[in-house]
């Protein structure tokens, strides 16, 4: 575990709403400190398979985050001594569904939820990250892996579509051509596959990776958090509101004290490097 995450078995907040976050959760762990939260998929008899549960726990997770803006991380749990991210949706409960299910968005919705959080989402991946889980991962904004994953849309092959963001995100982040092979072709990548295609962005071992996106987090965690925000809001902006949607976030920031603060401690340290 990394020095800057602090277990939790939902018991021991004293926080009302950290209290509230965690105290009935069956499909998920939570390691939270001051400026982020590790969200641990803890499914393991059904490989992490997500389920009705599981959404309504990470919809629980975003109210959250909507109200107590943090960085976040997803990784999943080990199945007999092997990482697991996500194997896809629970097929049990997915045979089941039907066209007024498909509409609810019972996924695209908490994964649309989860790419609009207010700071930065980072997917930690090992094992296998398909279906489901593929577009759990794609959701995020950064998406770290181990040699060992496997990534992919299944879909087409059960007599569906990857209907929960593979196939609009996968084409903004890879490329038509790579798209067109996951989600037509049912291609699934290994993790130098998905390097080479930017769908991830590292690799680490299995006992690295963690610690590799608390890294990152930290890296986060060093800018103004209100910068980052407003930054990540103004990217995903459309084209026709650049750049007047630039201006306006930037008038924002040009008034906070962060700012002043950041640039004036910049200033002073150039000052002290010239004596």
């Amino acid at each position: 575990m990394s020095e800057h995450a602090t277990s939790s078995n939902g018991k021991n907040h004293t926080d009302a709403d950290q209290q509230t976050l965690q105290d009935d959760f069956t499909a998920l762990r939570l390691e939270e400190t001051g400026d982020r939260l590790h969200v641990i998929l803890d499914r393991p008899e059904v490989r992490n398979a997500i389920d009705q549960t599981m959404v309504d726990e990470l919809h629980t997770v975003c109210d959250y985050l909507e109200r107590n803006p943090k960085i976040t991380i997803l990784s999943g749990t080990e199945v007999n001594g092997k990482g697991i991210f996500a194997s896809g949706a629970d097929i049990a409960q997915l045979r089941e569904r039907r066209r007024e299910d498909a509409l609810r968005g019972v996924n695209s919705q908490i994964f649309d939820r989860i790419a609009k959080l207010p700071m930065p989402v980072i997917a930690a991946l090992d094992g296998y990250a398909l279906g489901g889980g593929a577009e759990l991962a794609w959701a995020a904004d950064f998406r770290l892996g181990t040699p060992y994953v496997k990534i992919g849309q299944p879909e087409t092959g059960l007599g569906i579509i990857a209907a929960a963001g593979a196939l609009w995100r996968i084409k903004e982040l890879a490329g038509e051509p790579v798209a067109k092979e996951i989600v037509l072709a049912g291609r699934i990548l290994t993790a130098e596959e998905a390097l080479a295609a930017h769908l991830i962005t590292e690799i680490h071992e299995p006992d690295e990776l963690v610690g590799a996106a608390h890294a990152l987090a930290d890296r986060i965690g060093k800018q103004d958090p209100l910068a980052v925000r407003v930054s990540k809001r103004v990217f995903h902006m459309p084209r026709e509101a650049h750049p007047h949607v630039d201006e306006l976030a930037q008038a924002i920031l040009f008034e906070s004290q962060a700012k002043f603060d950041r640039m004036q401690a910049f200033l002073d340290r150039k000052k002290e490097n010239k004596k």
